[in-house]
């Protein structure tokens, strides 16, 4: 199969029970967070049955995921202390970024974030029993006391505020690299996601905000959130950082930003609809 070449964006065909019997199998190995690529391939694809073998490495646990045309496609854990086999190689989730088309990123994020998953949930939280999976969904189920465990995800907001032209753009205090995006947050329990965004935005800079709009969502698997993304207006306030989060936050003219995130991401996205919109105006 040409990894390359292939829509998975209609190609993929998300399942949860195995086929008995299948002609053609492909694996994305996790350990310990790290995807592995067979040196073999110019470009990361996932492993076919012959070079799973090859590797060597022992699987510990192995997860359906579906159907990419005719071809079975699992995510298969292996030893987190596992060495680098000769002629293969681990890399970061976050390498993949902007490496692969954006639709196998997510395919390659499903993998890691349901072998991580597995490897949270062998046993129940409330009484310490052991889990077993369930056959009819992805569930996993105590064998004590009946506790039912899924998937776990974690709703998140990102939110574009602009004011006029202007944009409010942010430096996270923990983040490495030196580039200012939109405002995120997680939701929390009893609350909508337009009631997060006000929150979020009041906690991290002093400011209210008013209009806001949904745009767009994204999985973001680092390590399991999915990002519900708004456009808000500013109504009043003056910025007033939450130092423990930011470093820094200004208003920006839409043609003069900073160091902008990566457009394969949800920032991007949210950032670069407003430009497009400023610019129409403009016009």
């Amino acid at each position: 199969m040409d990894w390359q070449s292939i829509d998975l964006k209609t190609a993929f065909r998300a399942e949860i029970v195995a086929p008995e019997q299948v002609n053609d199998r492909h694996f994305i190995v996790v350990s310990d967070g790290d995807i592995l690529g067979c040196d073999a391939h110019e470009h990361w694809q996932p492993l076919n049955e012959d070079e799973l073998r090859w590797s060597g490495l022992e699987v510990a646990s192995q997860h359906f995921l579906g159907w990419v045309d005719q071809t079975a496609l699992y995510a298969v854990e292996v030893d987190s202390d596992a060495d680098e086999p000769e002629g293969y190689h681990f890399e970061t989730l976050w390498s993949f970024l902007n490496s692969v088309d954006i639709n196998l990123f997510y395919l390659i994020g499903r993998a890691k974030q349901i072998v991580e998953w597995f490897q949270t949930h062998r046993y129940c939280g409330q009484c310490g029993d052991s889990t077993s999976a369930e056959s009819s969904d992805r569930s996993r189920k105590c064998n004590s006391c009946g506790l039912m465990f899924y998937p776990r995800l974690s709703p998140s907001i990102i939110v574009c505020i602009n004011k006029g032209q202007q944009i409010l753009l942010a430096k996270n205090a923990n983040a490495r690299a030196n580039f200012y995006s939109v405002l995120a947050g997680f939701v929390e329990p009893g609350e909508s996601i337009e009631e997060t965004v006000r929150r979020e935005v009041m906690e991290e800079v002093g400011i209210r905000v008013k209009n806001v709009q949904y745009f767009g969502s994204q999985s973001w698997p680092f390590p399991n959130s999915l990002m519900l993304g708004f456009h808000a207006e500013y109504e009043s306030g003056e910025i007033n950082i939450q130092e423990e989060e930011l470093s820094d936050a200004q208003w920006f003219d839409y043609d003069q930003l900073p160091n902008p995130p990566a457009m394969i991401s949800i920032s991007g996205w949210l950032i670069q609809d407003f430009i497009d919109r400023a610019r129409q105006g403009a016009a």
